[in-house]
């Protein structure tokens, strides 16, 4: 991480595959070292650089410049600046943001939470609790990517993740149903199934990091049921909710589910929209049935 942070201390905007040549050419790898895989078929090398510019991303020394472009920040200057020997978890713990996105990763595979070195764990934790540390990290990148895109993307966005999910019926159905409202969000109603034998009320907000949505608007929302006789509702934000709102959710007779926006990234990975699948392993034991005749 430490070579890779000096990469981008001249300021410039620079892609993983530059960097990844310059450091090639820095370790004075061959092209054998180069060529080494992954059992994913990605090259082991590659994939180091790329979890390297993850962290350090995590941690807010780098930022993101566009598509598959990162830059230094001013955290990361100020790292370089003290000359460290190298930069480990261990240092990048010092971050708030890199410690919550530990810990978070952590939360989620309960079976680990309390595992704190790879000493500890067998195999198949080990296992889970790397799936769950790729997969906090794409979701982290799938929402702030969500962020950036254009209104009628989100739009477009919402109708695939709720096609996706069995909603709205076809992708032509509800895409008709739901259309945007100027200020990035998007507003209808789609069927509950193909038969649209129900209808659900959707409102989704394309809203800031920071902006929560709160008790108001929710009850607004649920206003809105009302006046287009549906019984549920699904509100989706790329932000978060707060206290308030969620408990006045819990205390109408109107159903109201509320999706946030870490919730609404787990989605689109569940459901692959906006996300490809890069490799898939199936993990296997002994059959003992199988070996029954045997004994």
């Amino acid at each position: 991480m430490l070579p890779l942070l000096k990469v981008a201390s001249d300021g410039q905007e620079h892609t993983n595959a530059e960097a990844a040549e310059k450091l090639a050419a820095q370790f004075r790898l061959t092209d054998e070292d180069r060529r080494e895989l992954l059992p994913s078929g990605q090259t082991k090398f590659s994939n180091r650089v790329g979890w390297a510019r993850t962290y350090l991303g995590k941690a807010c020394l780098l930022e993101s410049a566009g598509r598959a472009k990162f830059r230094i920040t001013q955290r990361g200057r100020d790292l370089l600046a003290t000359n460290p020997p190298a930069i480990t978890n261990d240092v990048l713990d010092q971050y708030s943001e890199f410690r919550e996105f530990r810990e978070r990763t952590r939360q989620e595979d309960r079976s680990t939470a309390a595992i704190h070195t790879e000493n500890e764990q067998t195999p198949e934790e080990l296992l889970a609790f790397t799936y769950q540390t790729i997969r906090r990290s794409l979701a982290d990148d799938l929402l702030r990517k969500i962020r950036e895109v254009p209104p009628s993307f989100f739009e477009a966005l919402v109708v695939d993740l709720l096609v996706a999910m069995g909603y709205g019926g076809s992708r032509k159905d509800a895409g008709k149903a739901l259309g945007g409202n100027g200020d990035g969000g998007v507003d209808g109603i789609i069927k509950e199934d193909k038969l649209g034998l129900d209808v659900v009320y959707v409102q989704a907000k394309r809203w800031k990091n920071g902006n929560t949505v709160g008790r108001p608007e929710i009850q607004a929302f649920a206003g809105s049921l009302e006046g287009q006789r549906a019984r549920r509702g699904v509100f989706i934000t790329t932000s978060k909710f707060t206290q308030d709102a969620i408990a006045y959710t819990q205390r109408i007779e109107k159903k109201i589910v509320l999706i946030n926006g870490e919730e609404l990234a787990q989605l689109m990975i569940d459901h692959n929209v906006g996300v490809a699948e890069v490799a898939n392993y199936t993990l296997k034991k002994i059959d003992h049935d199988y070996f029954e005749e045997a004994d």
